[in-house]
């Protein structure tokens, strides 16, 4: 079988059996022969097992079983499929890179957003994080024509908003984060670092609404009104992991979460600012509603 047709169907038995969360391997024959990929044959235990084997090697998702009560298959480490893992973007890129692929013919009404490819930045920030190696970076900042070299640790790379970003360790202890669309050019060192053993990317960046972790802005409870139909794109898409609704009224639902609310946070606020409004804290509430004064200036003039 070819490689194409053999990731279809590892994609297809992850996102069964993560939607099922507990299945026996005859209801997955049942889901399986209604696909086209089945060609009306079942999935043989011995494929089922091969295919059990290659997710865990090429995706790190773990296929286990439970035995007590029937032999009934569930995603055993069911934590790599959070969000903001790199196994779900993969499933979830592969997913949609199928749906596309098999509907060729409409192409012309199926479309999708561009994601810079970070060419060559991307390949050797990668190869630097994997062997630990220390590189330099030619820098230049939005706004100016000055270029700065830096000898950066790549710790992680991020994808936000259609932007690759690297969080560099720096020789003086302490932590940036560069875009890689401002990266001139990189060369890898033959300098190794070590990442400390507590270091965890995904909460680092945990209180953060995107990239910006601002140590100056403390941790809040934030609470946002969301008006009229805002109040499902809100919960359909949530501001935040650790948003969750308050209450709900009259064409109205107010929402909470716990982050740093950082400028990027407030910029994504005025964005839906005719649909939302801040609660608490009150100097938060201050801050957006000064900029929005700034804004009624600026067409003012």
């Amino acid at each position: 079988m070819k490689t194409p047709e053999l990731f279809k169907e590892y994609i297809w038995l992850v996102n069964t059996i993560h939607q099922a969360g507990h299945i026996s391997l005859n209801d997955i024959n049942e889901k399986w022969l209604q696909t086209d990929m089945s060609q009306g044959v079942e999935m043989a235990r011995s494929t089922f097992n091969r295919h059990r084997i290659a997710i865990e090697d090429i995706f790190g998702i773990i296929i286990d079983c439970k035995r007590r009560g029937g032999y009934r298959y569930y995603i055993g480490n069911e934590d790599v499929l959070r969000e903001d893992t790199i196994q779900n973007w993969m499933l979830s890129t592969l997913s949609v890179s199928n749906v596309v692929f098999e509907s060729l013919s409409l192409q012309d009404r199926i479309l999708l957003e561009t994601i810079p490819a970070a060419g060559t930045i991307l390949t050797e920030i990668v190869e630097a994080m994997r062997k630990n190696l220390r590189a330099i970076i030619h820098y230049r900042k939005y706004g100016t024509e000055n270029t700065k070299e830096v000898k950066i640790e790549p710790f992680c790379i991020k994808l936000y908003h259609r932007r690759w970003y690297v969080l560099a360790h720096q020789e003086e202890d302490e932590f940036r984060v560069y875009s890689f669309d401002r990266i001139l050019d990189i060369s890898i060192t033959e300098e190794t670092f070590s990442i400390p053993k507590d270091f965890n990317a995904s909460e680092y960046f945990w209180e953060c609404f995107g990239i910006v972790k601002d140590n100056d802005t403390p941790l809040e409870r934030v609470i946002i009104r969301a008006f009229g139909k805002e109040r499902y794109y809100m919960r359909d898409l949530p501001f935040h992991h650790s948003q969750k609704v308050m209450s709900e009224g009259d064409g109205y639902a107010d929402f909470e979460l716990f982050l740093r609310p950082t400028l990027d946070f407030m910029g994504h606020i005025l964005s839906r600012s005719s649909q939302i409004k801040v609660l608490q804290p009150q100097w938060l509430a201050d801050k957006v509603r000064q900029m929005l004064e700034d804004t009624t200036h600026r067409y003012d003039e």
